[in-house]
């Protein structure tokens, strides 16, 4: 079973993934609200993914990728962003991100998302 850390400021948005991921054999190990929190779970849980988002306090989804892959190389990054954030996406994935969804995402495209990510 996959364990995932999710990384959104938004509690209602962690608890919609969360309930999505479950009930298809995902582990969520660890969420986290801000960049800064994010980096401290990934370094305290290693999960095998990490879906982020992109824009939060303290410490942006970006940022905070480029300091987790700095950590580990080979950590798995998802970036979840609003429509309209192009821009944002495209530095995210030169930044280390494996993939990225628009949001609002369905199930099945975040499910196959992951398993793409994890495979």
């Amino acid at each position: 079973m996959a364990s995932i850390l999710i990384v959104d400021d938004a509690a209602f948005m962690r608890l919609s993934i969360k309930q999505m991921i479950e009930p298809e054999g995902y582990e969520v190990v660890g969420e986290a609200g801000t960049g800064v929190e994010a980096v401290a779970q990934y370094q305290k849980l290693k999960p095998d993914l990490v879906l982020m988002d992109i824009t939060m306090p303290d410490m942006n989804g970006i940022e905070a990728v480029k300091l987790i892959k700095g950590i580990d190389s080979n950590a798995k990054i998802i970036m979840c962003s609003a429509v309209g954030q192009q821009m944002q996406i495209a530095e995210a994935i030169k930044s280390g991100a494996e993939n990225f969804i628009v949001k609002p995402f369905k199930k099945d495209i975040l499910c196959a998302a992951i398993a793409k990510a994890l495979s």
